[in-house]
């Protein structure tokens, strides 16, 4: 795990969101080759150890600087679930950014089959059928350990019943590395 370029992803998400907010930051990271290749990001903030917002890319289409910056403020300003970040919470908010690695199709032949597969707290899931989408981060796992439920809440998450099943659905999957702000 490359702890430079984490400490340099989460110097700047926070520093993007600071900026969108007119907040003054320490200067940004050192340049690193890494941040100008392409990569994908989740970037998640919490406060008080709660959820306060999370976006990201799952496929590595602009350079990795950029994703972060973006996905930052997104999760600060349009995740839907919350209300746009105040300058005032800024400094109660904790930082995480999960580098995603490609996302590699699973074959299987039924949904138990598929279950079975799965690696909790390694796998992050991306489930497809038609045109719902959805996909749990392994961070999920912690609050999801039991594979049956994980699988059944993503379904939810992309807008299936829990409990639907269909030859249609593709599922997908990925690890991330993972950096926390330690306030």
């Amino acid at each position: 795990m490359n702890n430079d370029l984490g400490q340099s992803l989460l110097v700047m998400a926070r520093n993007a969101i600071a900026d969108k907010l007119g907040v003054a930051h320490p200067d940004g990271p050192a340049a690193q080759p890494e941040l100008t290749q392409r990569g994908a990001v989740f970037v998640t903030l919490t406060e008080r150890g709660e959820l306060r917002g999370c976006i990201g890319s799952l496929e590595a289409w602009r350079p990795l600087h950029d994703d972060v910056v973006a996905n930052a403020r997104a999760a600060a300003f349009n995740d839907p679930r919350f209300a746009p970040l105040r300058a005032e919470d800024l400094s109660g908010v904790r930082v995480e950014v999960s580098l995603l690695s490609p996302a590699q199709p699973m074959s299987y032949s039924s949904e138990d089959d598929a279950i079975g597969q799965l690696r909790p707290s390694i796998d992050g899931v991306i489930l497809e059928c038609g045109r719902h989408r959805g996909t749990f981060l392994p961070q999920v796992w912690e609050s999801l350990p039991e594979p049956r439920q994980f699988m059944a809440q993503l379904k939810r998450k992309a807008g299936l019943p829990p409990d639907f099943w269909s030859t249609d659905v593709k599922l997908c999957r990925y690890s991330v590395e993972k950096w926390k702000e330690q306030k």
